[in-house]
């Protein structure tokens, strides 16, 4: 994790007001994170927020004792990750970890807490985004229980791609097995399915969504509920694809 000297974006920071913004402004600082870096590890005291810039996410990951590992939530630029529920001990449940590296903000929770107190607008806002990152984690138990690893890889494909905001997804085979908690044949199987449809073209090391339509229709129905959910919630915060 470095200093990052290039500008950094993030949209749950972006829509705040101006006060609100001028607020959080004074504790911010521009990183440049690096995939694979660990933000924080179970049992682990919290005492930073990370607000991924455009192209950047992080993950909270769980292990289980046989060293597999599957995806709670992916945060990107619609997001934070970290010590968001800034107020008293805040010990880590999942694992944080860096999927994309790339610019980010730090921002420590003490700053967080104390731009809470002096504005109810801005908690408000940091209450709704806690809600929408909640809705993504059940949203993932439902999905992981209930579908197939077909619409599976499609709607995180697509979640994947509406927080890097390229149509190239530098992500290995592997790593989205992982995520995903399969087989790597499995997602091998499914993105060579995907490619006959001229939705994707899978090569070594990324994926190119070549149809977002087609592979839309591949998704479950988990990528649309979340995604209406932030857009209640928190609008215009979640990236649109186009």
């Amino acid at each position: 994790m470095t200093q990052s000297q290039d500008p950094v974006r993030n949209r749950l920071i972006d829509a705040l007001s101006a006060d609100d913004h001028q607020l959080l402004a004074r504790g911010l600082r521009p990183v440049t994170l690096a995939e694979g870096d660990v933000l924080f590890e179970p049992g682990e005291e919290v005492n930073e927020v990370c607000f991924p810039a455009p192209g950047t996410i992080a993950a909270l990951v769980l292990t289980m004792r046989d060293g597999s590992v599957a995806e709670a939530a992916m945060i990107g630029q619609e997001g934070a990750i970290g010590g968001i529920i800034s107020a008293g001990e805040k010990p880590a449940f999942a694992r944080g970890v860096v999927q994309c590296g790339g610019a980010a903000f730090r921002l420590h929770t003490d700053d967080l807490e104390i731009a809470k107190s002096r504005s109810a607008s801005l908690r408000d806002h940091f209450a709704r985004y806690a809600d929408c990152l909640l809705a993504q984690v059940l949203q993932s138990v439902a999905c992981n229980a209930l579908h197939d690893v077909e619409a599976r890889l499609a709607r995180w494909l697509l979640t994947a791609q509406d927080r890097i905001g390229t149509a190239k997804l530098h992500l290995t085979h592997d790593f989205m097995a992982e995520m995903l908690g399969v087989q790597r044949t499995y997602v091998t199987r499914v993105l060579g399915q995907l490619a006959k449809t001229e939705a994707v073209y899978p090569e070594r090391g990324a994926v190119t969504i070549l149809d977002r339509a087609k592979l839309s229709r591949q998704a479950c129905e988990c990528y649309g509920a979340l995604k209406r959910h932030f857009q209640r919630v928190l609008p215009r915060v979640y990236p649109e694809m186009t």
